[in-house]
């Protein structure tokens, strides 16, 4: 009796460590990013073939993620945030882990040359390699920009989606991976403001330890002023119109005034707070300005 009440717990447990593995909230970002992209497209796709076109995207995101967790396991262990990962924890190995991404990475993208097209699955193939080669393997540990390169593989979805409707790269959907590329560093040196004893731990060069943390501030601020020009570029481009526009400018201005708040702020113990505040809005933030793609492409 104890045996059959373990067993299925335990196979619960294991699945539920792939999954983790595939890092679910980075996927549930890439699948609303790569729809938006698709559905902005005005094409003639069917329901159906969008489904299974997203569905692939997200499988080859998850496949990244999972490479990115066998490689860095080392790093994992180290760090708060990370620690309790499948594999630190010894719930997945990292053979396993490597296996399972490199399955997944090839199913991911020849099913979606089949159901698709071979650019959005060239391009997919891109993203894997990029996150996995340039930003993990290269970029990571040796360098404080690592963020600003490796960010353009998280901004490469909305284009994938977009070929996935239209076999075509246009103007259009390069400004949604600028949104996203440009808005990456912002929300990631918050982050490694007060995650930065992790990062120390691991030795990972992140902003605050190798330039302090008022250049980080700084930093931070003026990618956010960059939100504004890149937000108002789909808009003079005909992409978006006023529905877009406005809302969009708000959040952005907002956006300014905490991350401008945050630089001006010289007391450690209410640092970390405003840090916080930043990275938590950044996400809404994102969010946001894709959701006010998707109701003006509607309307």
């Amino acid at each position: 009796m104890i045996i059959k009440k373990t067993t299925p717990l335990n196979i619960n447990n294991y699945i539920k460590s792939f999954y983790l593995l595939m890092k679910p909230r980075v996927m549930s970002l890439v699948i609303f990013t790569c729809a938006v992209g698709l559905l902005t497209s005005n094409s003639n796709i069917n329901i159906a073939d969008s489904m299974i076109g997203i569905t692939l995207v997200a499988l080859g995101a998850g496949a990244a993620g999972c490479l990115n967790m066998w490689y860095e396991s080392d790093l994992d262990a180290l760090m708060t945030r990370t620690c309790l990962r499948p594999i630190p924890t010894g719930k997945i190995n990292r053979n396993q882990a490597l296996t399972f991404g490199m399955v997944l990475s090839v199913i991911s993208v020849v099913a979606l040359n089949y159901f698709a097209n071979f650019l959005s699955a060239s391009l997919l193939l891109f993203t894997i390699f990029f996150y996995l080669f340039v930003y993990t393997i290269w970029l990571k540990r040796k360098t404080p920009q690592n963020i600003v390169i490796g960010g353009a593989a998280g901004a490469l979805p909305p284009v994938i989606g977009w070929t996935i409707a239209t076999n075509a790269i246009s103007l259009e959907p390069l400004t949604l991976f600028l949104i996203i590329f440009v808005w990456t560093p912002s929300h990631f040196w918050a982050l490694s403001l007060y995650k930065a004893d992790d990062y120390k731990k691991a030795k990972i060069p992140m902003l605050p330890l190798t330039d302090g943390i008022e250049k980080t501030k700084i930093h931070i601020f003026i990618y956010s002023l960059l939100m504004l020009p890149v937000i108002i570029f789909p808009y003079l481009i005909g992409f978006s119109g006023f529905i877009y526009l406005v809302p969009a400018l708000i959040l952005t201005i907002y956006y300014n005034i905490i991350c401008y708040d945050l630089y001006k702020y010289k007391k450690n113990r209410f640092e970390l707070k405003k840090a916080k505040k930043v990275f938590g809005y950044s996400i809404l933030y994102l969010f946001l300005i894709f959701v006010l793609f998707l109701i003006d492409s509607v309307i």
